[in-house]
């Protein structure tokens, strides 16, 4: 991310200089690698601690997620316990589920939602793109409209939107609810001129 330098210019709250406790939404395949490849640029000082969130059918993206802090534990010389944890959430809606049963996960969701940001009360919300960031951003932001001001979301698309926003990226960006939206593609910028390009992270 040479136009952000490693991410430093996002603004993240009046206490940037110090860490910030962070909520990362993983998602399974590509999204989980998109992530990881993210995180590969964040400096782990200052978002830290990490909080890992996948989906509950979702095994492999946190045993990557794992495999990551422990290698960052290893060159530190410090333990995994002390800079993240790891969690599941209910998906919304799973792969072929009907729209009218989804109706029914997505309250149970929005509910473990609710639940986990109450537990964990992040800083940062830092999500690309997986249907599972739903849930969590939408609860951030009702937070924010009562005057809970406890998180700040940061939505990174996929390299994969080259001219139109996923469906994730789209409703926070309609609803506003992204405090920053970035995109990798300038053509997708322009079609989105809120979102902030940044060029591509990979």
């Amino acid at each position: 991310m040479d136009k952000c330098n490693g991410c430093s210019c996002w603004p993240l709250s009046k206490r940037a200089s110090k860490p910030v406790s962070t909520l990362i939404i993983l998602g399974s395949g590509g999204h989980t690698a998109e992530m990881l490849n993210l995180l590969a640029v964040l400096r782990k000082d200052r978002f830290n601690p990490r909080f890992y969130i996948a989906a509950a059918t979702d095994n492999m993206s946190l045993e990557k997620a794992q495999l990551l802090e422990n290698s960052l534990a290893t060159e530190n010389a410090t333990s995994v316990t002390h800079s993240a944890q790891f969690m599941k959430i209910y998906r919304s809606r799973e792969v072929g589920q009907s729209y009218i049963t989804s109706i029914w996960t997505t309250l149970i969701a929005m509910v473990h939602a609710l639940w986990l940001m109450i537990k964990i009360r992040p800083e940062v919300i830092l999500c690309n793109g997986p249907g599972t960031c739903i849930p969590i951003c939408a609860i951030a932001f009702i937070f924010k409209v009562v005057g809970i001001k406890w998180s700040s979301i940061f939505y990174v698309e996929s390299i994969a939107r080259v001219r139109r926003l996923s469906l994730s990226g789209l409703l926070l960006y309609k609803f506003r609810m992204a405090d920053q939206l970035f995109v990798q593609w300038p053509q997708l910028q322009r079609q989105y001129p809120r979102a902030t390009y940044v060029g591509r992270l990979m």
